[in-house]
């Protein structure tokens, strides 16, 4: 049972990763709640920790910036992906891949 559950979840996580790639790889500054509303994402933390994941390794090291958005609101921050050339976007193989 547990088993299964962590295989849901990377899977989830996968699949998160994957779409919020797709809109983000376009170079254009996004907030976590333009991302979040753009695809239908859970709550703002869990884009937060996607777009976190593009930094490591094992999805590609690709460059994740922020950028204040002093117009729209104190504390409110908008990201931007610079996808690496050298390292495509390689989620983590889920457990079923292993």
């Amino acid at each position: 049972m547990q088993r299964q559950l962590a295989f849901e979840d990377e899977q989830r996580i996968e699949a998160q990763l994957r779409r919020i790639f797709e809109l983000m790889k376009d170079g254009e500054p996004r907030t976590l709640a333009e991302i979040r509303e753009a695809l239908g994402l859970p709550p703002d933390a869990a884009v937060s920790a996607r777009l976190r994941d593009f930094r490591k390794k094992k999805c590609g090291k690709h460059k994740v910036e922020l950028f204040g958005r002093p117009l729209i609101g104190k504390g409110v921050f908008a990201y931007k992906l610079t996808v690496n050339p050298l390292h495509p976007f390689l989620p983590p193989a889920s457990s079923s891949q292993r």
